[in-house]
């Protein structure tokens, strides 16, 4: 009989085969029948290696460069029946963000560097149009609440979850600028900016004090105001959710501090903090990963009465401390990465279990489950959950988790 991890990996391709639509990856045949920047950007990375897929993500790019406004914006998804923009939740940060790493994933995979000339006039659309996102001129993006994957979750202004992408895509454009032998040391003077920016305004604790040094001048007034929104905020074990305008999340946005793992944005001191902390609170208990912790409850500041819309937001559910199967292929790249391999392969089993849970039947790779009970609640056959299944499976496999990685 073989391995539960063997028959997910099967399982997961089995999915993939079905999501490979003509215009590029859908999110799920049945609840998302539509082109997502983010969700086909975050499948690829299970399916660019997998024979026969290969050109799928290509392909997403190019409809979603077909749709790009005439300002710069990426859509946040284009319907598989229409062609063209959906405007249901259409409003995105992220979708230029991962629109221009989907870009250097698919270099790095495929090597093309005719495919990255054609497509660079749009990756500098898309790049002037997040610099406009910075509104008042200090580095960082400023978000909208819902305007990135977590749609429903009250994150707002120095977004971490955004600004770690900045900073990854910076890198990428530095990246494949060089790749295409123009000039990219501007790329990579703001891409530090906004990873010292990140380790001093949404990190509190001992393991930034280097950041905090005679070279960072401008900056001391963040430190003020941090000190200034509330006394007792001395350390976290996490980067903060967001820094705002004399306001702050107090809790830990587990897909962003992940991230914030694999691209290199958390020093090594932070890194071990962070995946410390996740491990103490069980992130991964019934199943990896709730995505929030702890669980923002009807009274806090955080609350929004649209969490309610559709019951999806409650305590424990979707954004708010739900079970995202796809993001728990994140936590285990970045248990690879940290060199906790036996950990890694810990997780990977429970990785393919709750991805074999099903509402109608087994195998479903649902969207997300609730975060107490591990029961499925989202849409099924969710491709960014078999991908990233894929993705976390190659990750154990080589030892390394390569494609995400830049070097500083």
């Amino acid at each position: 009989m073989k391995p539960l991890i063997e028959v997910a990996l099967e399982k997961a391709q089995a999915i993939l085969a079905s999501e490979c639509s003509p215009i590029g990856l859908m999110a799920s045949p049945e609840g998302y029948p539509h082109v997502w920047a983010r969700d086909s950007v975050i499948t690829a990375l299970g399916t660019l290696h997998a024979p026969g897929h290969e050109n799928c993500l290509r392909v997403s790019l190019q409809t979603l460069a077909s749709q790009q406004s005439e300002l710069g914006a990426v859509p946040n998804n284009v319907s598989v029946a229409t062609g063209r923009l959906d405007h249901t939740n259409a409003g995105s940060v992220d979708s230029n963000l991962w629109f221009i790493l989907g870009h250097l994933f698919q270099y790095r995979s495929q090597g093309s560097l005719e495919f990255l000339r054609t497509q660079w006039p749009f990756l500098e659309k898309a790049l002037l149009w997040l610099r406009y996102q910075d509104s008042n001129g200090c580095g960082l993006l400023e978000v909208h609440e819902a305007a990135d994957w977590a749609d429903l979750l009250a994150n707002r202004f120095n977004v971490l979850y955004d600004n770690v992408l900045w900073y990854a895509a910076l890198r990428a454009m530095a990246e494949m600028s060089g790749a295409l032998g123009l000039e990219n040391k501007r790329y990579h003077e703001l891409a530090d900016d906004v990873r010292h920016k990140l380790r001093i305004v949404l990190w509190v604790g001992v393991e930034n004090e280097d950041e905090w040094g005679p070279n960072c001048p401008g900056h001391t007034e963040w430190k003020y105001t941090l000190s200034q929104v509330d006394p007792v905020l001395v350390k976290r074990p996490f980067f903060l959710p967001y820094v705002a305008f004399r306001d702050f999340g107090d809790y830990c946005d587990v897909f962003g501090n992940l991230l914030a793992i694999l691209f290199g944005v958390a020093n090594p001191a932070q890194e071990k903090r962070i995946l410390a902390y996740l491990r103490q609170v069980g992130i991964a208990d019934p199943y990896p990963v709730r995505v929030l912790h702890p669980v923002i409850y009807p009274g806090s500041k955080d609350w929004r009465e649209y969490y309610r819309n559709n019951n999806l937001n409650l305590p424990d559910q979707y954004h708010n401390g739900g079970i995202w199967p796809f993001v728990g292929g994140f936590y285990i790249a970045a248990l690879v990465k940290a060199g906790q391999m036996g950990e890694a392969q810990r997780q990977l089993e429970k990785l393919a279990q709750v991805n074999r849970l099903g509402i109608e039947e087994e195998w479903e790779f649902n969207e997300w489950c609730h975060g107490r009970t591990g029961q499925p609640m989202g849409y099924p056959h969710q491709a960014w959950s078999a991908g990233m299944y894929v993705f976390a499976h190659q990750c154990i496999a080589q030892g390394n988790v390569r494609l995400l990685e830049f070097k500083s």
